[in-house]
């Protein structure tokens, strides 16, 4: 391989700090992949090839003066469309936010740029961050790189798929229901979702919004185990108001993972997973064994499986409601107000929960509260938990109302959404999880491991994917057709 298409961002960091390539060099080579690749899956939708020239050039200068920006210095970057970049346009796929030009940089870009990124472009999302598939009526369809006709997750499908192809350097996301995790997982890279609050979201939201969603955060996406532990400390630690008390010190296990307890949710009733993904699942959990780790595929935290998936939902569904224009959700709360007391039905929930009060929040929340006791203590006898991310790889483009969509699992038919379980167990106790590949399956599409761990345990569940990627050879596996031609 002579290229960088399918390095590491440590790697290329390495290339362009020691002399070997210059910071210009290695962004005409990206974009001319961009060039050459971009048009068939859609990934990159907005670009700045100006300014990224331009600071390509100055990152050469710096060299030549002896002057080192950072640890990515003169990395090529793409960003999820949702975040701001000063001067280009931050929609989140809403055809009313087509003219919104960001005036100012998100902060996680501005600590990207700080650490030496390029950032030269944007990536593609679903209509308000919605969705698992990556579509949307301004920048259209995203394909996935392994399989044009197949999606590529979402909402940061954009980043996975430029990723997978080798169109960048590295990659931002975002994640409330599993928009980092699901498209590491459909699209065989790494993805990080973090504690929540330890990345500050300033610049990543609607016009005008400054305060932080609940649950959502934002996070890297990389080729790497490593790259994702260096973006997780370039754009963690506290914004300025909180940054005159607060510090973040996040610690590591001290012993190697051969000497972890290690928790398996390998499947569940409330979300089957195909015998496929459940036996990649199993695969970790015997690659810790393998190395004399405890393995135990019966601990669970102190509570049901269905209670953690009505308190995701109770959350979750206020949270997108929120996003929401004024008429749109006057007219659910029409519909909620003229539901039968009685219909307890899938659809009646989620139209309360979407126009819950904040009464019903406030209690929802304190059953959260219950369940992030409840794995404080699951995390005190469990180093790590491994469950799955998704149910199936990459499914075919299904861009029918979500209410008639189905996935099948194994033959099966399966509600839509109901593979949000594995998101949500997660991301509503503000738990960290990484998302690590472990290659190709027999349609010739990635599928990804989801590692768990407590809060303030993101060096963990980083630890232990480095250790899968390491041990296992759970890597990165380039798709055909994008060869590395450089």
């Amino acid at each position: 391989m002579t290229g960088w298409a399918f390095q590491s961002a440590v790697e290329i960091a390495r290339s362009i700090s020691t002399g070997r390539a210059g910071a210009r060099e290695v962004l005409e080579y990206f974009l001319a992949r961009v060039d050459r690749f971009n048009p068939g899956i859609n990934a990159v939708v907005v670009e700045d090839r100006k300014r990224a020239r331009a600071r390509a050039d100055a990152a050469d200068r710096a060299l030549d003066r002896g002057e080192a920006w950072g640890p990515l210095h003169g990395v090529p970057v793409t960003v999820k469309e949702s975040y701001d970049v000063a001067g280009l346009p931050s929609t989140h796929g809403v055809p009313a936010l087509a003219r919104n030009i960001a005036t100012e940089d998100a902060l996680a870009v501005k600590r990207l740029e700080g650490a030496g990124a390029v950032v030269f472009g944007k990536t593609n999302v679903p209509l308000r961050l919605a969705d698992f598939q990556s579509y949307n009526e301004i920048y259209g369809t995203t394909n996935n790189p392994y399989d044009l006709e197949r999606i590529p997750g979402g909402s940061s499908g954009g980043s996975a798929a430029a990723l997978a192809a080798g169109l960048t350097g590295l990659e931002a996301g975002s994640d409330i229901g599993g928009s980092i995790r699901n498209p590491a997982h459909y699209c065989g890279v790494f993805g990080h979702k973090p504690t929540w609050g330890l990345l500050p979201p300033r610049g990543h939201a609607p016009p005008g919004v400054l305060a932080p969603a609940d649950i959502s955060v934002v996070g890297p996406l990389a080729r790497s185990a490593e790259d994702l532990e260096l973006a997780l400390r370039v754009m963690s630690g506290p914004e300025e108001i909180a940054a005159r008390g607060v510090r973040y010190e996040l610690t590591r296990n001290p012993r190697p993972p051969g000497d972890w307890r290690v928790a398996l949710w390998a499947n569940d009733p409330i979300a089957p997973v195909s015998a496929e993904t459940e036996g990649r699942v199993r695969a970790a959990a015997a690659a810790f064994r393998d190395a004399g780790a405890t393995v135990d595929d019966t601990a669970r935290p102190e509570f049901s499986a269905q209670e953690a998936h009505e308190v995701f939902q109770a959350l979750l569904q206020p949270a997108m409601a929120a996003r929401l224009p004024e008429d749109e959700f006057a007219r659910l709360v029409a519909r909620a107000e003229g539901l039968e007391k009685t219909n307890d039905g899938m659809g009646a929930r989620t139209l309360r929960n979407q126009t819950a009060r904040h009464r019903d929040w406030f209690a929802a929340n304190e059953r959260r509260t219950h369940l992030r006791w409840a794995w404080h203590r699951f995390f005190e006898r469990w180093d790590i938990l491994l469950t799955p991310m998704m149910a199936t790889p990459a499914f075919r483009h299904d861009h029918r109302p979500a209410g008639e969509r189905r996935i099948e699992v194994d033959g099966r038919e399966r509600p839509y959404f109901e593979q949000v379980f594995w998101a949500g167990l997660i991301g509503a106790s503000l738990l960290p999880a990484t998302v690590v590949p472990t290659g190709l399956t027999a349609t010739g599409t990635p599928l990804g491991v989801q590692i768990a761990g407590p809060e303030y345990g993101d060096l963990d569940t980083i630890a232990a994917a480095r250790f899968l990627e390491g041990r296992a050879g759970f890597r990165f596996e380039p798709p055909a057709g994008y060869e590395d031609d450089g």
